[in-house]
């Protein structure tokens, strides 16, 4: 079977300070054809310039009704067999899609196809390892999503079939999204293998509303979950399944690479722009 192409999703909105590591991150893969769509919510900063300098990258630059709502267009401009989206201010490490493209070559059956992420500060240093395992849909229902986004690719059937992000959620989009896939019977299929870079700083959506982010959590735990429970249960839940996520990590020994990722704390990884981010990004490879 040939690998599968890819399309690649970045809303933007103001992004200059970051969005040339995720415009380059992807143009610099090696393998599957890829093809990079930029929505971009008419920014006011050097955004347009950059994207200028890449005549590669197919973009738009126009107002939206936010991040969910710029994905949605990039996944109905898309054509690649393979669907995801990158934030502007995270990128992909090298291999990245090439690893995806010939997973979803070899697990046909998969809707799904997640790998893992690195946390990295402003300036691309690890601060924290995000190391998954195989699908678990009550851990995702009551432990959270722990499917990084910037790590996963759908399939076009699942676009095709009219699943899109609900513009109604505005931080937990990809939790809302992965429950409404594995509530629908979407199969799921993990790469044990780093694939992206999330950048974690002060201008997170996550971080700055975490009460909506709370409420927004429930609201899929009401609408996905199998019987509605109090909030005190749903916490209780929600230490459970902590545990079994730490003993399915252990199982699976990617507890072990999870450790190893603290030997390269504070290692830059920015692989498209520096050597020693080749380097550090080397050394994820053979985690």
């Amino acid at each position: 079977m040939p690998i599968p192409t890819l399309s690649v999703i970045t809303p933007s909105y103001n992004s200059a300070e970051f969005l040339e590591d995720a415009l380059l991150s992807v143009a610099r893969q090696q393998g599957p054809r890829v093809e990079h769509i930029v929505i971009d919510c008419a920014s006011t900063d050097n955004t347009l310039e950059i994207l200028d300098r890449f005549p590669q990258v197919q973009w738009i630059s126009e107002p939206d009704q936010g991040q969910s709502d710029a994905i949605n267009k990039g996944f109905l401009r898309a054509s690649g067999d393979l669907v995801g989206w990158l934030n502007a201010d995270d990128y992909y490490l090298p291999g990245g899609l090439e690893t995806i493209a010939r997973a979803a070559r070899d697990h046909p059956e998969a809707d799904v196809i997640y790998g893992d992420c690195i946390f990295v500060d402003r300036t691309g240093k690890i601060v924290r390892s995000k190391v998954e395992h195989d699908f678990d849909p009550a851990i995702l229902m009551y432990f959270g999503c722990y499917i990084p986004s910037t790590s996963t690719f759908m399939r076009r059937r699942v676009i095709d079939s009219g699943l899109l992000l609900d513009c109604d959620y505005r931080v937990c989009m990809d939790f809302e999204y992965f429950a409404r896939l594995a509530h629908a019977g979407g199969k799921f299929h993990y790469v044990p293998r780093f694939i992206a870079a999330f950048r974690w700083h002060g201008c997170n959506v996550s971080l700055k509303q975490v009460n909506r982010r709370a409420q927004e959590r429930r609201q899929v735990q009401r609408s996905f979950g199998e019987r509605q429970y109090s909030s005190s249960t749903l916490k209780l839940l929600a230490d459970v399944h902590r545990v079994k996520r730490v003993w399915r990590k252990i199982a699976s020994g990617n507890i072990a690479r999870e450790l190893r990722v603290r030997e390269l704390l504070g290692r830059d990884t920015r692989w498209q722009c520096v050597a020693e981010g080749s380097e550090t990004c080397a050394s994820l490879a053979c985690l």
